[in-house]
């Protein structure tokens, strides 16, 4: 995995760099010959190009200062201009580098139109927050972005991940503070490869079995995703109960059990240990009678569970905390932002890592906190990027097929923070599969096997 630092984190390194005998000048110049190794390799050589290099008042602008420098005893011809006195425009050139502002920003400021010139930022796009990803109007959408040590939590996530174009990471000495500060990881796909489980030879279909808690009448095809994801995830074994009706879209299969309408939580109870997890919440419906059976379940339930869709807001209804923290066997939640708002009192802060560090510290689950940029965290504080999926990802039902997917991985013993993250990786990458346009959460079924074909 990765590191993914904070600016205030980078800073730290920075600032500890300096104090272990590393002058800032020292830096610079590392950093700045960096940034000219890569203008090169952008233009393809040095004879005949030129290049702009739009300079800020800070560290960021003496990078770029000390790029133009070492590019020009290369050959090339390199103009500076000031950020604080930008034209409107810059004439066409081989490449700008901007070198304004970096990770510290600067409110209004505005980039200077660039036609079809290719841009490198240093560090970060100017006016891109390093931490959310907010970005200011009029930034300078670059082709490549070349960072220090570790990537930044802002360009993972929209906008700033859509204006920082290819991400180049450079390192400048400072390797081994950044991964001792980093204070969460991106995870990759060879993070998911080790972590994949390998059936045995002489396994069998019970020792991987899935129980699936999910559907209502009106509300079947959350339950129909979630227990075929289980099964194209692995799970030897799926049993589904939906509330009051049979799910009619359910892959054959899948085992129905229907649950009556109302005091099926004994019921679900009874049966759980064959299972080796329980996935419960999806379409089963929001009123008091179904949430007071969930949360039965939940508290007596001794076997690993994905608390998803509905049974987030059964939960958040009484603010049922308390019941999550008692239970014995893991935990993992699966909230959007307002299923998080709804648990947690108080939407998702800009830091979304600090957010599901919070929520999962609150509930003593590991905590899977969906957006454009997953992230998963657990409650010792353990925080995980997961950003191999987009914006196809942004449709019905594909957080019923998430949550099928971890509850195949915890029936085969997986780590749950590896099997929240494992899934979510998968489920991504199997997104980016489908057609750029039109993508329904079922067309993942058949794209996730592939994802795991690939390293399995």
């Amino acid at each position: 995995m990765r590191p993914v630092v904070t600016p205030e984190e980078m800073r730290a390194v920075d600032a500890a760099a300096t104090a272990a005998g590393v002058s800032v000048e020292t830096l610079v110049e590392r950093a700045g010959a960096a940034v000219a190794r890569e203008a090169i390799r952008m233009m393809g050589g040095t004879y005949g190009r030129e290049v702009v290099v739009i300079v800020g008042p800070g560290n960021n602008g003496a990078d770029g200062r000390v790029a133009g420098r070492i590019l020009r005893e290369r050959g090339v011809r390199v103009g500076f201009v000031d950020a604080l006195a930008c034209p409107a425009a810059i004439a066409p050139c081989d490449l700008v580098i901007d070198a304004a502002f970096g990770t510290s920003g600067r409110p209004g400021w505005r980039a200077p139109r660039v036609g079809s010139t290719p841009v490198l930022a240093v560090d970060l796009p100017s006016g891109v927050d390093g931490l959310s990803g907010a970005a200011a109007d009029g930034v300078l959408a670059a082709t490549r972005t070349l960072t220090f040590e570790a990537v930044k939590p802002g360009m993972l996530m929209a906008p700033g991940s859509e204006l920082c174009g290819e991400i180049e990471i450079a390192t400048v000495g400072l390797s081994a503070e950044t991964e001792a500060r980093a204070s969460a990881r991106l995870v990759e796909a060879s993070d998911v490869a080790r972590w994949w489980p390998r059936r045995p030879r002489g396994a069998h279909k019970w020792q991987s079995a899935v129980r699936v808690v999910a559907g209502s009448t009106g509300m079947t095809g959350a339950a129909a995703l979630a227990s075929a994801a289980a099964m194209r995830t692995g799970a030897g074994i799926v049993h589904l109960s939906a509330v009051g009706t049979l799910v009619v879209g359910a892959p054959i299969e899948v085992v129905q059990q229907p649950l009556p309408m109302a005091a099926w939580a004994d019921e679900v109870v009874a049966g759980l240990p064959r299972f080796g997890s329980l996935v419960i919440g999806p379409g089963l419906g929001r009123v008091e009678m179904t949430a007071s059976d969930i949360r039965r379940v939940l508290a007596a339930a001794d076997l690993p569970v994905v608390v998803d869709g509905d049974a987030l807001t059964a939960i958040a209804a009484d603010r049922s905390l308390d019941l999550l923290r008692r239970r014995s066997a893991p935990t993992v939640l699966t909230p959007h932002g307002g299923e998080y708002a709804a648990l947690a009192g108080e939407a998702p802060t800009a830091d979304r890592a600090v957010a599901a560090r919070r929520l999962a510290n609150d509930t003593g689950s590991v905590v899977l906190l969906k957006g454009p940029v997953t992230v998963i965290a657990d409650p010792s504080g353990t925080a995980w990027y997961v950003a191999s999926g987009d914006q196809r990802l942004a449709t019905a039902g594909s957080g019923d097929v998430l949550a099928g997917m971890i509850g195949a991985l915890l029936a085969h013993g997986v780590d749950p923070l590896e099997a929240a993250a494992s899934a979510a990786w998968v489920h991504g990458r199997a997104a980016t599969l489908g057609p750029p346009v039109g993508l329904v959460a079922s067309d993942l079924l058949e794209f996730v096997p592939r994802v795991i074909g690939e390293f399995a």
